[in-house]
């Protein structure tokens, strides 16, 4: 990875413009076959739209007009924010799908999606993907699916041209994410300059402390846009 000493925001985007290079020059025929290969089957088990298996449902800015549009109480900050400033204020790349308390999507009913025909990119590729992640060894390298035997069935017979349709949709949304992931870069460094504000891992740390603990809000500017707008968060233990 390429190093950009003591500027964290200018390191992350130089990494993720290099992994946007990558993906670019990632073979088609190789991704085509690795898609074929494992046959993936969808069960309907819905597992994919829990917050125990899936963590978060990512919005793109495109996915995130789309769900203001069906429910502007549906959204929330993303979590992991990626900066706080001296001044204890966070940012983060872009905002997610909320859960209900028992960790389930917002969105899903007796298991399944009532907004199925609108639902967000990531739901629409999953579980397969093209972006690089440590292995449990640390070792990192190219993913082309999640949960793999957790989920869903394998070995399927899919047609080339599903396997083309697949790959090609799934290229689209990683790169558009790493795409948002540089604008919010780009902002996020602009807005630091122009305020002479830097990040502090300490302040991160300590007030994400805080946060857990209830004594205290976050301010949050979320990237939205090509912008920030900033949110106010309380802890809330079923987030």
């Amino acid at each position: 990875m390429i190093s950009v000493k003591n500027n964290p925001i200018e390191t992350r985007l130089a990494e993720v413009r290099e992994e946007l290079r990558d993906l670019k020059s990632f073979p088609d025929s190789e991704f085509v076959g690795i898609i074929k290969e494992l046959g993936f089957s969808c069960e309907l088990c819905a597992r994919c739209c829990t917050k125990e298996f899936n963590d978060h449902v990512f919005l793109l800015d495109s996915d995130l007009e789309i769900i203001k549009q069906i429910d502007p109480d549906a959204i929330t900050p993303a979590p992991y924010y990626e900066f706080c400033d001296q001044n204890g204020r966070f940012y983060v790349s872009g905002y997610a799908l909320k859960t209900k308390p028992d960790g389930s999507c917002i969105f899903l009913e007796n298991k399944r999606c009532r907004i199925y025909e609108s639902r967000p990119s990531i739901c629409r590729v999953y579980p397969h993907m093209l972006h690089r992640e440590a292995d449990e060894t640390g070792k990192v390298d190219w993913r082309q699916i999640s949960g793999l035997n957790e989920h869903g069935s394998y070995n399927s017979e899919l047609g080339n041209l599903t396997c083309e349709a697949i790959a090609k949709e799934t290229r689209v949304y990683e790169e558009a994410y790493l795409k948002q992931m540089i604008d919010f870069f780009e902002v996020v460094g602009t807005h630091f300059r122009k305020n002479h504000l830097k990040h502090v891992q300490s302040i991160y740390d300590r007030r994400m402390r805080e946060f857990l603990k209830g004594e205290c809000e976050l301010e949050v500017f979320v990237y939205c846009s090509s912008g920030l707008e900033m949110k106010k968060l309380r802890y809330e233990s079923d987030r």
